[in-house]
């Protein structure tokens, strides 16, 4: 045994001692003196592991935190945008257009973002109803949609100016970010069921 080991053991036998002689100048009875020492057992194992695993209780604590109120579905991380996987299978950020909310689902397959004409409208985009149309494949069969421009879009930390769009009342309230969008970020990746947007 080394001076430390000694040094330990000593300060053990010291901490156990203190308990005992307190419980045994009360002169409690047999039951309540077991009780009592359960007690500072489990007081001190609480404290100990507490140091010893407080990492570990810290993790655990913020993943029960997650599981039951739900991780935000979308975090900035300096200039990067962290969007989480939504349960149905898709990546919906919230962002605003010329400084109305918007909910936007994001759609790499989508050459061109698009938006409902109601959202256009809430926006105040200009959208000239009386040009003609063009007519656009997507995974709910051909829509015709009109062109438009946004003049200022924020996503998180992420602003464009000047984004090509089309508009179309069958888009109801689904409204797209495609890959004119995502082009313009320095880039963007799926790590970890998480989409990272970097500008």
């Amino acid at each position: 045994m080394n001076m430390d080991q000694g040094t330990n053991m000593i300060w053990w036998l010291l901490a156990a001692l203190l308990p005992i002689s307190a419980l045994l100048s009360r002169q409690v009875s047999l039951r309540g003196t077991l009780a009592m020492t359960l007690g500072w057992i489990v007081i001190f194992v609480g404290i100990l592991g507490l140091f010893s695993y407080g990492r570990e209780f810290t993790s655990v604590a913020l993943h029960v935190k997650k599981q039951v109120m739900g991780a935000p579905q979308q975090r900035a991380e300096g200039d990067s945008l962290h969007i989480r996987l939504s349960p149905d299978g898709h990546f919906w950020v919230t962002g605003e257009i010329n400084g109305t909310p918007a909910r936007f689902l994001i759609d790499s397959g989508a050459t061109v973002t698009a938006l409902s004409d109601d959202l256009a409208l809430k926006a105040g985009l200009n959208v000239d109803s009386y040009a003609p149309g063009m007519a656009m494949q997507t995974a709910n069969g051909v829509v015709m949609a009109k062109r438009s421009e946004i003049a200022g879009l924020t996503v998180g930390p992420i602003r464009t100016h000047d984004l090509p769009i089309v508009v179309s009342d069958r888009f109801r309230e689904v409204n797209v970010l495609g890959m004119n969008f995502l082009s313009r970020l320095k880039s963007w990746r799926v790590e970890n069921g998480e989409m990272v947007l970097e500008p």
